[in-house]
């Protein structure tokens, strides 16, 4: 069999990834598994960690509807934390114009998800700013700045007003945007 390396360009290009059609993705089962990970789980609601009991907090980070006292299992969790993901996908692919990575639309919708996407004149979030407009991860990306677009993921990294880059107390945020960083950039780098 013939290395893919010596192959030419042509029969190289074919074994090779390609970007897709925002409108054809679909959040990968790793995606989600990423997120679930990262939410952490607990089969028993408690008082989120920033609202405290105002936000009651179970499975893999789901609040909407959560009472204290509620439980869940791993399954019902996992079903559910889909269904919220699914909203902040539908949120990406009306913002979003340009053909990604699988590996980039798993990182976005992880990032849409932890961040929201934002009202234009309201709050910022993945796809628009409160000052107007879309976000500006969103503007390099539509303009086909993709390694822009991976990088501004690092933008992302206040917490309650602290830059998580350099508080020890919000690390976890900065540590997970870095990887976000780090998965999007790394679609890129694999597709050459």
């Amino acid at each position: 069999m013939t290395p893919l390396r010596r192959l030419p360009s042509r029969a190289r290009q074919i074994g090779r990834a390609a970007r897709l059609v925002i409108a054809g993705l679909s959040l990968s089962a790793a995606g989600l598994v990423g997120i679930a990970v990262h939410e952490g789980y607990s089969e028993r609601a408690y008082p989120d960690p920033v609202h405290g009991t105002k936000v009651p907090t179970i499975g893999f980070g789901s609040t909407a509807g959560v009472k204290m006292g509620d439980t869940t299992d791993p399954v019902s969790a996992l079903q559910r934390k889909e269904r919220e993901v699914r909203v902040f996908e539908g949120a990406i692919k009306a913002c979003v114009t340009v053909p990604l990575y699988q590996a980039e639309y798993d990182a976005y919708v992880d990032l849409a998800y932890n961040i929201g996407p934002g009202r234009d004149g309201v709050a910022d979030g993945f796809c628009w700013a409160k000052r107007g407009g879309p976000s500006n991860l969103v503007r390099r990306l539509n303009a086909g700045d993709y390694v822009g677009a991976c990088n501004a993921i690092l933008d992302w990294r206040y917490a309650g007003g602290q830059d998580c880059s350099v508080s020890r107390s919000c690390r976890g945020l900065w540590l997970r945007r870095q990887q976000l960083q780090q998965r999007c950039l790394g679609a890129e780098g694999a597709a050459q």
